[in-house]
C-alpha cells in the first residue's frame, strides 16, 4: 500500500488528536502490514488497503487513538500468524481487547455454517455490551465491506446485503449513528433490489432537479429572515436517501406523493436559537397540524435531538425542515460514537444511560445460551419503533410500539414485575395485555406475595421482560425441569434406538458446554422449560456419535440369549423366561419412559425408570440389574402420581378435573388440601404413555394460580428387592 494512505490517516487523527505521535502509530501499521504481506482481496487490491480504509471511516468520526490502532489490527489475529498476546504485548491490553471482540471464532468447530455465523455475531454482541467501541469497528468494517462488494459472487453478495440490513443497519440505529445506517441502507438495497434500487435512482435523479430549484430559494430566505433576528445559523438542503424512499414505496405510497426527496437542514448556536428559528419558519409558512416533533425536549433512546417540522411551501408541496445545534447535529450523525466515555474521560453517567438496552444484553446472555434464540431475540429488540411512557413520579421510559404495562413494570424493576398485580394508565385501571401509547402515564400495583404466571409470557412485548419472567421460573422449578428435560431427551433418544446413556457422561457434557451451559443439570433444565429443543440436542448427539464412532448397544448383544419374552406387563426382559414382571411403584414407568428390570427376592423383576433414585442402591449388586423395554402399544394404562401446587381459590378442583376429562385421563385417587394460602392436590391418574403424561402436565401448568406441577417418584427401602 503506498504510504502517502498512512500519512494521510496520520495527518487527519492528528487534526482531532494533537498528542498522538506519528511513530506510534506507524508501528501498528507496519505490525499489520507485515502480517498481511503477500494476501489480496478479492478485488486484487492489497489487503491491507481494508483494515486501513477501516480505519479512515472511524478518524473521520473523531475516534480515540486505540481505536483506530485495533481498526487497523482487526485482522491480524484471524487471519494471521499473530497472537492476541503478541498485540498486548506491543500495544497494551485494551487495544488487544478490542481486537478480540472484532475477531470471529475461527478455531471452534461447529455443526453448520449457520451455526458459526450465529456464534460469532453472539460473541460481538457480548464484546460490545462491554466496550461500545468493538461494534463502532465492525460497522466501520462492515461499511467498507460493503462498498467494496462488487468483486464477489453474486449469492456472497446477496447473504452479506441480508445480513448487513437485518443486523448491521439496525445497530447503527440504535446507536444513533446516522450517517453509517444510511450508506448501509442504500448499498444493501443496491445488492438485494437492484433493479427498484436503479428505478429510485433515475426518478430521483429527474424530480430531485425541480425540487432542489424551490429548495434553494427556500434556504436563501431563512438565511436572510435569520440574519433580520441575529441567528446564526448554516442553512443547507438534505437529500433523502434511496432506502427510506424504498420502504415507503413498499407501503403502498406512490412515488408522486414522496415530496420530502429534498429537506432543509437548520444548524444553529444554542436550544434557544431552535425554537427561535421554528418560530420564524412557522411565521413564513403554514406548518402542517400532526407533522411537528420535538425530539429535543423528548430525544430518541439513541440520543437524538433535533426539531422536525413539515410546512406547506412554495408551490404548496410539504417540506421537511428539520432545527438542531451543532452538538445536536454531530449526534445525529454519529451517535454514540460522537459521546464514547473514553473521550470525555471518567465515567459519564448519562452516556451509561443511553447504553442500558447494550448491559442488558450480559444479563440475557447469562440464561439464553441458545445462540439463534439469542439473535432472534436481539432482532425483535432492534426493529422495534419506541414509545415513550411516563411513572407517576415525571420518569421516562422507552418502550416497544405495543408494549403492555407488564414490560414497563419488569422495566422499572424485577421486583416491581414479579409482584405486579394490576396497573393504572392515565389513573384508570386496564387489563394487563393494554397497549400502552405514546405519553401514557402508568402505575403498576404491587403485592409482596404475588408471583408472576406463565401467561405473562404471552403478554409481554420486551425481551427484557420474558427474560427476567422466564428467570423467575427457571430459578422456581428448575429442579422439576431438570427431570422434565433428561426425561424428554431420553425419550428421543430411546426413540432413534440410541442409547439412553448417551443423556449422561462425557458426551453430553461436551454437547453443554457447546451450546454455552455451565453444565449437563442447566441444559436438561432449558429442554425441560422450553428454551431448548431435545431434538436439536438429540441432532448434536448424532453428529457426536458419528464424529467419534460411537458405538450403539441397542445393537450389541451382550450375553446369550434364550428368549425374549411379552408378557401382560408389555414389557420386554431380555435373558429370562416366563417372570413376574411388575411396574415399581416408587417411580411408576409408563410407556415411552426409559426404563430398566431388577430381579427381586421372592417377586420376580421390578421395572423401574431408568432415573429412579432408587437405581442408587441397585448398582451395589449389578449382576440383578437386567435390560428392560416396552413391547408395545398397550391398551392398558399406568398408575402415576402427581402434585399440583396452586395458590387457594374457588373452582380450582374443578379447573385440574377439567384437565383430566380434556385428555381423557381418569383419576384413581384424589386428594386436596390447604396449608395458608396454598392448595397441594395429590391425584394417581391412569396414563397411556409417557406423551400422554406430558400433555397433562403442561395443560395443568397453565391454568390460573398454578405454581408447580410435577411428577412424583417415592423412595423404595432395598430398592424394592
Amino acid at each position: 500500500m503506498p504510504t502517502t494512505l498512512i500519512d494521510a490517516l496520520i495527518t487527519k487523527v492528528q487534526s482531532y488528536d494533537r498528542t498522538m505521535e506519528s511513530s506510534w502509530l506507524r508501528g501498528v501499521y507496519d505490525l499489520a502490514d507485515t502480517a498481511h504481506v503477500g494476501q489480496r482481496r478479492a478485488s486484487g487490491e492489497d489487503y491491507i488497503e481494508h483494515p486501513v480504509a477501516v480505519a479512515r471511516i472511524l478518524a473521520d468520526m473523531e475516534m480515540d487513538r486505540q481505536t483506530i490502532a485495533a481498526a487497523i489490527l482487526h485482522d491480524v489475529v484471524e487471519d494471521t500468524i499473530i497472537t492476541n498476546e503478541e498485540v498486548a504485548t506491543r500495544f497494551g491490553p485494551e487495544i488487544a481487547q478490542l481486537v478480540e471482540g472484532v475477531t470471529k471464532l475461527t478455531h471452534i468447530p461447529y455443526q453448520s455454517k449457520e451455526d458459526a455465523q450465529v456464534e460469532n455475531l453472539r460473541k460481538m454482541f457480548m464484546a460490545m455490551a462491554k466496550d461500545i467501541r468493538v461494534i463502532i469497528i465492525k460497522l466501520a468494517d462492515r461499511l467498507h465491506n460493503m462498498r467494496t462488494l462488487g468483486s464477489l459472487p453474486e449469492a456472497k453478495q446477496r447473504a452479506i446485503a441480508r445480513e448487513t440490513v437485518e443486523i448491521y443497519a439496525p445497530i447503527a440505529h440504535r446507536l444513533g449513528i446516522w450517517k453509517i445506517k444510511w450508506d448501509l441502507e442504500d448499498l444493501c438495497l443496491r445488492y438485494l433490489e437492484p433493479e427498484i434500487y436503479r428505478e429510485i435512482s433515475d426518478r430521483v435523479a429527474k424530480k430531485r432537479g425541480e425540487r432542489e430549484v424551490a429548495v434553494e430559494g427556500v434556504v436563501d430566505l431563512l438565511r436572510s429572515q435569520f440574519g433580520k433576528v441575529a441567528i446564526t445559523a448554516e442553512v443547507t438542503g438534505r437529500p433523502k436517501h434511496f432506502y427510506s424512499i424504498y420502504t415507503k414505496l413498499k407501503k403502498g405510497r406512490d412515488f408522486s406523493t414522496i415530496y420530502d426527496l429534498t429537506a432543509v437542514r437548520v444548524i444553529v448556536d444554542s436550544v434557544k436559537d431552535c425554537y427561535g428559528s421554528l418560530g420564524i419558519v412557522h411565521s413564513i409558512w403554514k406548518p402542517i397540524p400532526g407533522r411537528f416533533k420535538d425530539y429535543i425536549a423528548m430525544p430518541k433512546p439513541n440520543m437524538y435531538q433535533s426539531l422536525h417540522t413539515t410546512v406547506v411551501g412554495p408551490g404548496g408541496d410539504p417540506l421537511e425542515i428539520q432545527i438542531r445545534t451543532l452538538e445536536m447535529h454531530r449526534t445525529s450523525e454519529y451517535g454514540i460514537a460522537a459521546h464514547w466515555r473514553y473521550k470525555e474521560g471518567g465515567k459519564n453517567d448519562a452516556f451509561e444511560h443511553k447504553l442500558t438496552w447494550l448491559r442488558s444484553l450480559l444479563e440475557w446472555q447469562n440464561d439464553m445460551r441458545d445462540s439463534r434464540a439469542f439473535m432472534e431475540t436481539l432482532k425483535l429488540d432492534l426493529f422495534e419503533n419506541q414509545v415513550f411512557i411516563f411513572s407517576p413520579k415525571g420518569d421516562v421510559y422507552p418502550l416497544p410500539a405495543a408494549a403492555t404495562p407488564l414490560d414497563f413494570a419488569y422495566q422499572v424493576h424485577s421486583d416491581v414485575g414479579n409482584h405486579c398485580v394490576g396497573t393504572k394508565v392515565n389513573g384508570k385501571i386496564v387489563p394487563l395485555d393494554y397497549q400502552l401509547k405514546n405519553g401514557d402515564i402508568c402505575e403498576i400495583l404491587v403485592n409482596k406475595s404475588s408471583r408472576p404466571s406463565l401467561d405473562w409470557l404471552s403478554i409481554v412485548r420486551t425481551s427484557g421482560a420474558k427474560h427476567k419472567i422466564k428467570q423467575w421460573f427457571r430459578k422456581d422449578r428448575k429442579d422439576e425441569n431438570v427431570v422434565l428435560g433428561q426425561e424428554m431427551l431420553e425419550r428421543e433418544l430411546v426413540r432413534e434406538h440410541m442409547r439412553a446413556d448417551l443423556a449422561r457422561g462425557e458426551v453430553i457434557e461436551k454437547i453443554a458446554k457447546r451450546m454455552n451451559y455451565a453444565g449437563v443439570p442447566d441444559l436438561f433444565a432449558a429442554i425441560g422449560f422450553g428454551d431448548a429443543s431435545a431434538m436439536t440436542v438429540l441432532g448434536k448427539l448424532k453428529d457426536e456419535a458419528k464424529t467419534n464412532n460411537l458405538v450403539d448397544i441397542t445393537t450389541v448383544q451382550r450375553a446369550p440369549v434364550r428368549r425374549v419374552i411379552r408378557n401382560s406387563s408389555g414389557i420386554r426382559i431380555a435373558g429370562v423366561d416366563d417372570v413376574l414382571v411388575r411396574l415399581s411403584k416408587c417411580c411408576s414407568p409408563v410407556p415411552g419412559d426409559p426404563i430398566m428390570g431388577y430381579v427381586t427376592i421372592g417377586k420376580g423383576v421390578s421395572v423401574h425408570r431408568a432415573d429412579c433414585p432408587n437405581v442408587a442402591y441397585m448398582s451395589a449388586t449389578p449382576e440383578r440389574i437386567l435390560q428392560a423395554s416396552w413391547a408395545g402399544t398397550e391398551a392398558s394404562t399406568h398408575a402415576v402420581d402427581v402434585e399440583v401446587e396452586a395458590i387457594d381459590r374457588a373452582g380450582l378442583l374443578q379447573d385440574v378435573m377439567g384437565v383430566c376429562a380434556e385428555y381423557k385421563t381418569s383419576a384413581s385417587s384424589v386428594t386436596a388440601r390447604v396449608k395458608r394460602d396454598t392448595a397441594l392436590i395429590s391425584l394417581t391418574l391412569q396414563i397411556a404413555n409417557v406423551e400422554h403424561l406430558h400433555k397433562v402436565l403442561s395443560k395443568l401448568r397453565t391454568l390460573r394460580d398454578v405454581r408447580n406441577v410435577y411428577r412424583v417418584t417415592k423412595r423404595e427401602a432395598r430398592a424394592s428387592g
